[in-house]
């Protein structure tokens, strides 16, 4: 139950690409745990946008609540 696709998501696209797995499933099963997965993969980003900066200090370009 530990070392899972769920507890371990997301993996990352140098994850699923790397010479090393350590995990009891497969690379595909973590890569695109259901089929309609594959066709619009969204691989997550590993770092932050200007480091801890961009994350203290958002900026939010949405409309405002009528």
């Amino acid at each position: 139950k530990a070392d899972n696709p769920l507890k371990n998501s997301p993996h990352t696209a140098a994850e699923v690409a790397a010479d090393t797995w350590s995990h009891p499933y497969g690379r595909e099963q973590a890569a695109y745990p259901l089929a309609w997965i594959r066709d619009n993969k969204f691989w997550p980003h590993v770092t932050r946008v200007d480091n801890g900066f961009g994350d203290r200090n958002l900026m939010c370009s949405c409309e405002g609540w009528k």
